[in-house]
């Protein structure tokens, strides 16, 4: 009877997800500017069919199904940093990822080759990702502590940064550095199928990674010594949650640029209804990443503005204030 309950309550579980995610997807991929005067959809079985299918094919089905996938991977990424980092601040850029990542697609910008070949802009993002854990492991060493690799991704950041805003700085013309700053925004504004086809792959890779650790992740909540005294294997654990992070992370930012908040908070708004336990936490947030950014990117089509806002912008508008809620709410509870 008790098997019974759990694969009636897992499959209910699942079933709730999926609805709901659905009645995100649909709206996202109906928001925005049309071809005429009527909704996509009605523009749909109209003479202008053909046209509001390429949109709706070629456009809003891959913003919409990139939203999903970037928010999952920042989602369940910021979980698992928390996690291996037993730190509730942490996020996924902490490794460095995010900002080599950053710096790898300012470089196709400032090297002209964003504007000669599309697909440059998501390579290099991916590039400077994959750079960044190689470096990092060659920094922190074969027997980096987790503090080790912290301090590691801290530096490789600042230094990411600094070449970030060196670039800025000789950028050739204005042009390129107005392209550069509006990048780093954020956005899902044009993507197409031939981006989601880059990217999805190197996500999934991630999540495989990340999830394969999950378990592991438990023990680490008791602190490395007694880990191992349980039968962990902490190295293998790192590299495969700083690796998974780094693909996710990588492959997100190389599409869409640095979009904040969405690993740091998901995970706190979810973390009490997941019993604090790490492993169920990783899932929850992917499925919270998920919403957030498809309902934060179904508000920047909605919101009248003279040019439409970057994702990144409304995520960030959105995060830092829940953020200072939780930090007041742990306050009162510690008084």
């Amino acid at each position: 009877m008790k098997i019974s309950f759990i694969h009636w309550f897992w499959l209910l579980a699942v079933t709730s997800i999926a609805l709901f995610l659905l009645s995100l997807f649909m709206p996202s991929t109906l928001s925005g500017p049309n071809t005429g005067s009527g909704s996509l959809l009605q523009e749909l079985f109209t003479v202008d069919a053909d046209i509001a299918r390429i949109i709706l094919i070629e456009l809003r089905i891959p913003r919409a199904c990139l939203a999903m996938l970037v928010g999952a991977s920042l989602g369940l990424a910021g979980a698992a940093m928390q996690g291996l980092l037993r730190n509730p601040l942490a996020e996924p850029g902490v490794v460095g990822v995010s900002g080599t990542a950053a710096l790898g697609a300012t470089l196709t910008f400032y090297t002209g080759l964003a504007s000669v070949a599309p697909l440059a802009l998501p390579l290099g993002g991916i590039a400077g990702a994959l750079a960044a854990v190689i470096l990092l492991f060659i920094v922190a060493g074969k027997y980096a502590t987790t503090a080790t690799l912290l301090l590691a991704g801290i530096a490789l950041n600042a230094i990411a940064g600094a070449l970030t805003t060196l670039t800025l700085n000789l950028s050739p013309n204005p042009f390129a550095a107005m392209e550069i700053i509006f990048w780093q925004m954020g956005s899902l504004a044009d993507r197409s199928m031939q981006h989601l086809q880059l990217s999805a792959p190197l996500m999934v890779v991630g999540w495989l990674l990340i999830l394969h650790a999950a378990p592991a992740t438990r023990g680490l909540s008791l602190g490395e010594v007694t880990a191992n005294s349980l039968g962990v294997d902490v190295r293998a654990t790192q590299r495969k949650v700083i690796l998974g992070t780094a693909l996710c992370v990588g492959a997100g930012v190389a599409v869409t640029g640095i979009i904040g908040f969405v690993g740091l908070v998901v995970p706190h708004l979810l973390r009490r209804a997941c019993n604090n336990d790490p492993a169920q936490l990783m899932w929850a947030s992917a499925v919270g990443g998920a919403s957030l950014l498809l309902a934060a990117d179904i508000a920047v089509r909605c919101i009248p503005t003279t040019a439409e806002l970057k994702l990144g912008v409304v995520t960030a508008l959105i995060g830092a204030p829940m953020f200072l809620y939780l930090i007041f709410k742990v306050r009162r509870l510690e008084q």
